[in-house]
């Protein structure tokens, strides 16, 4: 073989590689959720199989995946042969990465105003519910109870950015 050609060969077992990789962590994912082993998932919990994979789409993004995979007569369930390509093909082209635990500190820093090092519950409450893509009830719970300081009930932000940042793997 010349050393191009073995180059290529090597490039093409690295992809192969990656591919089968990514398939696999699909794949256990989804089995995590496929409750009556039929490869299948109740839709509601596709986001969060999305969202386990270190994949971060914005709700309207999630519901754009949801389009493209959901049965011509939506049925509340997806499928995984309809799963698995779509998803192989978002973690392959590295679309909706999370964010970097800098691009999360600026965001916070940017809402504290004061520069107090800090944000309330309450100020997090209304940023969360009144800008943007709102959080839901329960996105917002659960981001609160994570994030505040039960003491102080305060959002030490810069400790929390570090926690919601995603290393790469």
């Amino acid at each position: 073989m010349s050393v191009p050609a073995e180059n290529e060969s090597k490039k093409q077992e690295s992809t192969d590689s990656l591919l089968a990789d990514i398939q696999k962590k699909i794949t256990d994912a989804f089995d995590i959720f496929d409750h009556e082993s039929n490869k299948t998932v109740d839709v509601r919990e596709v986001g969060t199989i999305i969202r386990s994979l270190n994949c971060c789409p914005s709700e309207a993004e999630l519901h754009d995946m949801l389009a493209e995979i959901e049965e011509e007569e939506p049925t509340g369930y997806i499928r995984f042969e309809k799963f698995l390509p779509m998803m192989t093909k978002v973690l392959m082209e590295r679309r909706y990465k999370p964010s970097p635990e800098d691009q999360i500190l600026k965001a916070f820093q940017v809402l504290d105003t004061e520069q107090k090092g800090y944000l309330t519950a309450e100020e997090l409450t209304k940023f969360m519910t009144e800008d943007g893509e709102p959080f839901t009830q329960e996105e917002l719970e659960e981001m609160l109870s994570a994030a505040v300081d039960p003491d102080k009930k305060t959002i030490l932000y810069k400790d929390y950015a570090s926690v919601m940042a995603v290393e790469e793997t």
